[in-house]
């Protein structure tokens, strides 16, 4: 079947343009000259799309957004723009548009903005099978039954049908990745890749190279041409995790790339044109970062066009059974082992923890807890918990009555922070104006770690279990406090 495109542009010249291109296209097209006759044209035919002016005689385009997707919610829309107009074009977003396309209009980028609505308009037509997410092991699985995720899913099947960059913010270890999986696969793009990428993880002198590519030559020790990121995404997703890490200079280079749909690698003085959705996230305050003079303003209304937010695991426990069986069947296939069992006191106390560090402290605590128990059953006995700040543990072999009780940072959940207790009681703490609370707390820290290190004589497997953490824990805080 041939599909149809409905043109809404009271310019005449415009029109013609845009009808010649997508007849080149294959494509049929209706055209008309405003909104009464746009409304009428969408009862009378169906259409697959529609290309919108803003400034029409007897409205805007975002009346006609707003109109289809009350009445035409299948149908993506589209809207044209006066170049440079960003905030018409968020405005756009905002209200359900699938997309804009700027004045004078680039017929390249038009076609993908075209060839990508059609893919989604067919996904639609496959709803069923696009919304099964769960049935399918090899799809992002958002697990729960609880209201908080119900509205989660619902918000992802519907940011899933636009083209707008979403931020998505929420604790660390609460799922933002999942997310950000599940609004791939349930877009018009998820034939495509998925690149995620963490930006706090990238030393800020290769993030730009990393993110843009650059060419043979461009810097010392580029001895080839390199594609970035960005590239590598193209016809697909890019999600960009801990984006509030990123040095001001590479977010006026991503603005640029957002605002332009194209990318410069290092080097070059050449554009090259990018298909990407981007998506972002952070578990940091924007606003505070803002207000730290850490993050552009004008980045900040790009990447937050629509936020998604996802809650921490404490403000839906109900959905903590259901998780936490997900997560043994998980582990016991990766193990090729039997599927171990929580009994009710293993249960309850998972359903009275805090879990500071989410889903992922939840996937820790019961990897440890499978591979500690006996009989493949697991017991509250054999769940290990560190509660935040001053409390004690509920359950921590490796801790006495003597021992100060850890503290959870939030900077790898399930971790724990090295004890206060190696600071001197007899330490006056002085808060003046060149106080840091965040590098007071990291040297406490790098104290703890070298005393458990040394006190096992570097074998960091050992010191690990000493300070309560996993291996790899450990290796990723040596590594961010500059100790490997």
């Amino acid at each position: 079947m041939i599909k149809k495109v409905l043109i809404v542009d009271d310019e005449p010249d415009i029109r013609e343009l845009l009808e010649i291109t997508l007849g080149r296209m294959g494509l049929a097209t209706g055209s008309v000259a405003n909104l009464a006759s746009a409304r009428n044209a969408l009862q009378e035919t169906d259409f697959q799309l529609c290309l919108t002016d803003m400034r029409l005689p007897d409205g805007d385009g975002i009346e006609l957004v707003e109109y289809i997707q009350q009445q035409f919610s299948n149908i993506p829309v589209a809207v044209i723009t006066a170049h440079g107009s960003t905030e018409t074009a968020i405005r756009a977003l905002k209200a359900g548009a699938f997309d804009f396309v700027s004045k004078p209009v680039d017929l390249q980028k038009l076609r993908d903005l075209i060839n990508s609505a059609l893919r989604l308009s067919t996904a639609v037509d496959e709803s069923e099978q696009a919304s099964d997410v769960a049935s399918d092991a090899g799809k992002a699985t958002i697990t729960g039954n609880s209201p908080k995720v119900r509205t989660l899913r619902e918000q992802i099947s519907k940011v899933a049908r636009s083209q707008a960059p979403i931020f998505i913010s929420g604790e660390s270890g609460a799922g933002k990745e999942l997310a950000a999986r599940a609004i791939h696969q349930q877009s018009s793009r998820r034939s495509g890749p998925f690149v995620a990428v963490n930006c706090g993880a990238i030393p800020h002198e290769l993030i730009e190279s990393e993110l843009f590519g650059h060419l043979k030559g461009s810097f010392t020790g580029a001895d080839k041409n390199k594609a970035g990121l960005f590239q590598a995404a193209n016809g697909g997703t890019l999600f960009l995790d801990e984006v509030a890490d990123l040095p001001l200079q590479a977010q006026v280079k991503l603005l640029r790339v957002i605002q332009e749909k194209a990318v410069r690698p290092v080097g070059s003085d050449a554009e090259v044109a990018i298909d990407v959705r981007l998506l972002s996230a952070t578990h940091k305050n924007l606003a505070d970062e803002i207000d730290k003079d850490k993050l552009r303003q004008d980045l900040y209304f790009r990447i937050n066009v629509i936020e998604l937010a996802v809650p921490a695991l404490r403000e839906r426990r109900e959905d903590i059974p259901e998780i936490a069986t997900s997560i043994l069947e998980r582990i016991a296939n990766d193990n090729q082992s039997p599927v171990c069992q929580l009994t009710e006191s293993g249960l309850l106390a998972l359903s009275e923890y805090s879990f500071p560090g989410n889903v992922r402290e939840l996937e820790n605590i019961l990897q440890r807890a499978a591979t500690l128990c006996e009989s493949n059953t697991i017991t509250a006995e054999n769940l290990e918990f560190i509660e935040p700040a001053g409390n004690q543990s509920l359950n921590a072999p490796h801790a006495s009555n003597n021992d100060s009780s850890s503290a959870s940072t939030g900077s790898s959940p399930g971790d724990t922070q090295p004890s206060p207790a190696v600071v001197s009681d007899d330490e006056q703490l002085e808060i003046d104006e060149n106080f840091s609370l965040e590098k007071h707390l990291e040297t406490i820290e790098i104290q703890a770690i070298e005393k458990a290190l040394q006190e096992t004589r570097w074998n960091k497997t050992a010191a690990a279990k000493k300070l309560g953490m996993s291996f790899r824990s450990l290796r990723y805080r040596l590594k961010k406090l500059g100790l490997d």
